[in-house]
């Protein structure tokens, strides 16, 4: 007799709903296991047959980290396009690569952290290639787009579960562990929330991953934003992540809590689910949370929540369906996992396919901007003898969050495919330069013949961090001739040396600087150098190391001690090559722009919006040597360039694998550009907020409030085509504005035009954006076609968030509708009036005022009223600060005030810019930031006047009472 088979438990149990199967398994686990499921790196459990997981696969523009796969264009780049079909489409190619590469390599996983969604609010933010857009309605459609491809369209299976990056308001390296954003409540709730609201609503997020810094005082991972916003929009289901580290840095950097265990359990309880901390080593945070739990700061009932928050992005990704594991499910019925074993599907095979190459083009040629085209200088001619120089004419970049590249498309290398080699000629414009010891010996590199072929990885890609940590090849010499390198500036003193062979000198962990690298990278940079004057030559620094280059006997190595000194003898001059190849030439392309590892990157905040002055001088090379010079700039960001003696000009970010042939083509018209700038390209450094500013209202930051001139306004972008507009039609109904006009080619090519559609208040009662997107669409139209877009936008658009109620308002009035080419290029206006409430004066004497929901404000910084909840307001600098409430009720009259404050110093009450009514001190200091007390002082007012406060001293100020 055949014994039965035990039936599977009914965790196990496709046909029962999610949440049964999910209270079955939770009640199965123990403790101690549910609490080893809160590392990002989650143990099996064998007895119940369940596999590990691990949280956390980098995505943002491909598979990153794991190998070879299709490099798409950077996000900046994907946000450049406007196109949401497109990045939908780029989101489901790379979601199938990463089923695909899983079932080669089980370290990859389905847990995917993009996109990320930080608005770019600076352009000086150093990973300003990560985000879409300055605006948060276009980065919400663009993420939206992405993260549904990376879901997958099934109902009920995923195919990865996409993690939206940084929560919140997160803009800055410079000191970004301990740096505190203060973010006013106008812009907490219509900037920073709203892009990823709307993308969470979207309803293809499985969760976020808050960011290192400090919102209003309090750090990210303890936020009440999580508990109070982010789990209210689709209910309780969201996966919370923590970055890398940043639990411990609560207390080891942050200083928020004194012990470990407090920080955890602060975390887990604001609603982080997931723990990034000690990298693969799951035993310190399980030992925090243990702790935590016999000091009776967590419950067994909290774990839970935060262990079913994340077996409900398991089951949503198949993980406990038969057949299974993590890649499997059953088949057969409409509700089964269609994301089955790799024997069993063709899906696994979607890797390097045609149609992924295809898409990477694609997306790299609508991602081209134009920003200036005068003459007829673009298209090139067919028969144009071509001059291509720049640092970047013969690369492909890759940033931090790259695959490794399958294909490679430099631009020179797509200009030789579109137009033959024999008409293109190529100076890179590099110095070419020698290193002369005082002996008279030059440095010098070894021969080593197959270098690269010893670690061409799959395909035959090249993998640049096995060439860059080698110990296995020679390190550097000295020798009587010397090794010629291409000494690359990158400005900010920061250089790179190649050997002819193209390899880039690297410093491995032995100390030894060899030729090693096919391109600067890594998380420490082990490629740059710095040349420091010195006695009657150079030192050369080590920036990884930062230590000096010292020449010994058994080879070239950084030192402590004994650096060496070199003499820099230049063979020639970069702008001579470029003036020489120029001046021969029909047209001139400079392909100017960053390395995406150097100086502007994750950890490193740019300091100028200028080009390096290597680059600049390249580029004015070129231009005096040839008037017919178009400017290239493939970079992460914007940058301020002097266009005006420049006939044509482009901008692309970094474009992955095609970033070369998508550049020739639009070049030479095979393509008409339509990509459009996602954020304002301002003039000069001097147009800029400080980096840490982050009121974009008070500061009149990005495109809604800027007044100045731009160098190129958001939105813009040109065309080989024209383009008319005419027959705008509005209506209001059911609770939407309708909107539609129609488009025409007028040009004489096939071409994308990008409609935009913008409102503004015409008389609000408060500061307003002077443009607002509200809609978009990019539409392909043949010569002489015509077509109708129609949009219906909620009149929920056009609230926004009043602290005199401390909630939305639409507030009634008129407003213009306006639809163009870009925010500064409008096509169409309309004006209508909507109802809404009209302003009100804020119930002072009824309510008091809360300190953050001031109107204006002067030298404050918000910071924590408790380390759990609440702001409070405080003296930013060393001087005093000031607070304007705008139309306050007094009523009948008040004649007492009532401030509640910490810490010590004065406070000055006046109404209407008079003079001061109160003066309120705190002389002894209270006990710590979060211990208040309560202050009162006579005050006659009544009616409606404008309360003005100031404060002097580290003062925190939470609320203002009145009595009568």
């Amino acid at each position: 007799m055949t014994a039965k088979t035990p039936p599977a438990p009914p965790f196990r149990d496709p046909h029962l709903p999610f949440a049964k199967r999910i209270d079955d398994l939770l009640a199965r686990l123990t403790l101690d296991e549910k609490v080893s499921f809160l590392h990002q790196f989650a143990p099996a459990v064998q007895r119940l047959g369940i596999a590990a997981f691990r949280t956390g696969q980098e995505a943002l523009h491909g598979v990153a980290w794991m190998g070879p796969a299709t490099v798409f264009p950077q996000a900046v780049g994907l946000g450049a396009t406007w196109n949401t079909d497109l990045v939908r489409r780029v989101g489901e190619a790379v979601s199938k690569e990463v089923r695909a590469m899983r079932a080669r390599d089980d370290r990859v996983g389905l847990n995917v952290w993009a996109p990320t969604v930080n608005l770019l609010r600076h352009p000086l933010w150093g990973r300003n290639e990560e985000g879409y857009s300055e605006d948060p309605k276009l980065t919400s459609a663009i993420a939206t787009a992405y993260t549904r491809g990376l879901r997958g369209d099934h109902p009920v299976y995923w195919r990865t579960a996409p993690v939206l990056k940084h929560w919140l308001a997160h803009n800055n390296e410079t000191d970004r562990a301990t740096a505190s954003s203060s973010v006013r409540p106008r812009v907490l709730h219509e900037y920073d929330l709203r892009a990823f609201k709307e993308t969470v609503e979207a309803g293809a997020v499985a969760g976020v991953m808050p960011a290192y810094n400090l919102v209003n005082g309090r750090p990210n991972h303890v936020s009440p934003y999580l508990r109070e916003q982010l789990r209210t929009w689709t209910g309780k289901k969201l996966l919370v992540c923590s970055d890398a580290g940043a639990p411990s840095n609560l207390v080891d950097h942050e200083h928020y809590f004194a012990t470990h265990e407090e920080a955890t359990a602060a975390a887990l309880l604001a609603g982080v689910d997931s723990f990034t901390d000690h990298g693969t080593d799951g035993s310190v945070i399980v030992a925090r949370i243990q702790g935590a739990l016999a000091q009776g700061l967590l419950t067994e009932a909290d774990v839970d929540t935060a262990v079913r928050r994340q077996l409900s992005v398991r089951f949503r990704l198949g993980e406990f369906d038969p057949h299974g594991g993590p890649d499997g499910g059953p088949h057969g019925s409409p509700d089964s996992d269609p994301h089955p074993s790799p024997a069993e599907s063709t899906e696994f095979a979607a890797f390097d396919t045609p149609a992924h190459r295809a898409l990477a083009q694609e997306a790299a040629e609508q991602a081209v901007v134009l920003l200036k085209n005068d003459g007829d200088l673009l298209p090139l001619a067919p028969d144009a003898r071509i001059a291509v120089v720049g640092l970047l004419a013969d690369e492909c970049k890759l940033d931090w969050y790259s695959g490794t590249l399958l294909h490679r498309s430099t631009p020179l290398e797509g200009l030789y495919e579109r137009f033959g080699a024999e008409r293109v000629e190529f100076a890179e414009g590099v110095d070419r330069v020698r290193l002369r010891l005082a002996d008279g010996t030059f440095l010098h590199v070894p021969t080593a013949p197959e270098a690269a072929d010893e670690v061409r990885g799959e395909e035959g890609a090249l993998d640049p961090a096995l060439l860059a940590g080698r110990t296995d090849l020679p390190p550097l010499t000295t020798d009587r001739t010397g090794t010629e390198f291409a000494l690359v500036d990158w400005g900010e003193d920061v250089l790179t040396l190649r050997a002819p062979d193209g390899r880039y000198l690297s410093v491995a962990e032995d100390g030894f600087v060899r030729a090693a690298a096919d391109q600067p990278g890594g998380w420490v940079v082990q490629e740059t150098f710095r040349l420091e004057p010195h006695e009657n030559g150079h030192l050369l620094r080590h920036l990884g190391t930062g230590r000096h280059v010292s020449v010994a006997a058994d080879g070239v190595k950084v030192a402590a001690e004994n650096a060496s000194i070199f003499e820099l003898i230049i063979v020639e001059r970069g702008t001579d090559a470029v003036a020489r190849v120029a001046a021969a030439a029909d047209a001139v392309l400079v392909v100017a722009g960053n390395d995406p590892h150097i100086n502007g990157r994750e950890t490193e905040d740019r300091t100028t919006l200028a080009l390096p002055p290597h680059q600049e001088r390249l580029l004015r090379a070129a231009r005096a040597a040839n008037p017919h010079t178009v400017l290239a700039l493939v970079s992460s960001y914007p940058y301020a360039v002097d266009v005006a003696r420049l006939p044509a000009v482009l901008w692309t970010a970094h474009g992955g694998q095609a970033a070369g042939t998508a550049l020739a083509r639009v070049l030479a018209g095979d393509v008409s550009p339509a990509g459009r700038l996602p954020q304002t390209w301002y003039a000069a450094d001097t147009d800029l907020p400080d980096l840490l500013d982050y009121d974009v209202l008070g500061a009149r930051q990005t495109y809604l409030y800027f007044e100045g001139t731009p160098l190129f306004p958001f939105g813009h972008g040109l065309s080989y085509a024209s383009f008319s507009y005419a027959d705008l039609a509005t209506e209001v109904a059911n609770g939407s504005l309708r909107v539609s006009f129609t488009v025409a080619n007028t040009g004489d090519v096939t071409a994308d035009e990008v409609a935009q559609l913008y409102t503004r208040a015409v008389e609000p009662s408060s500061v307003r954006p002077r443009r607002e997107l509200l809609a978009h669409r990019r539409v392909t139209l043949r010569p002489g076609e015509r077509t109708g877009l129609a949009f219906e936008v909620p009149l929920s658009a056009f609230e926004f968030w009043d602290v005199a109620r401390g909630g939305r308002r639409l507030e009634a009035g008129a407003y213009d509708v306006l639809a163009g080419a870009s925010s500064e290029d409008i096509r169409l206006r309309a004006t209508v009036v909507l109802d809404g409430e009209p302003a009100a004066p804020r119930p002072a004497a009824e309510h008091g005022l809360a300190a953050a929901d001031f109107d204006e404000q002067s030298g404050i910084a918000i910071v924590d009223r408790s380390r759990t909840e609440g702001d409070a307001v405080t003296p930013g600098g060393d001087g005093p600060g000031e607070l304007v409430y705008r139309d306050c009720d007094f009523g009948a009259g008040v004649t007492e005030v009532t401030v509640r404050v910490s810490g010590t110093g004065t406070l000055e009450l006046s109404l209407d810019g008079g003079p001061p009514l109160a003066a309120l001190t705190l002389a002894e200091p209270t006990p710590d930031p979060y211990t208040y007390t309560s202050l009162t002082a006579g005050v006659v007012a009544e009616g409606v006047h404008d309360v003005r406060i100031a404060l002097r001293g580290p003062l925190r100020l939470a609320h203002v009472g009145f009595s009568g």
